[in-house]
């Protein structure tokens, strides 16, 4: 592995890049796309799979009663007799 990130070999970059996507760098920032075309595609077609994956699972707010919900069944099932927990 090199030292300097402009000189890092692509199979180099795409080893460290689930690491570097997921922990919210831009990687478009990083200095091995800013000189590889080919790893520059890459990360642009991540993106869009990433892109269409969130939109296939939308974030949904759970109903504001969800959570009393949660604690009465747990308190339900702590109550109940015979149980050995």
């Amino acid at each position: 592995m090199t030292g300097n990130p402009r000189e890092m070999s692509c199979a180099e970059f795409q080893a460290q890049l689930p690491e570097l996507v997921g922990s919210g760098a831009d990687a478009g920032a990083h200095p091995h796309i800013q000189s590889c075309e080919l790893c520059r595609a890459l990360l642009s077609d991540l993106e869009t799979i990433a892109e269409a994956a969130r939109q296939l699972f939308p974030v949904e707010e759970p109903p504001e009663e969800l959570w009393e919900h949660i604690e009465l069944a747990i308190k339900s099932e702590e109550g109940e007799p015979g149980d050995s927990n």
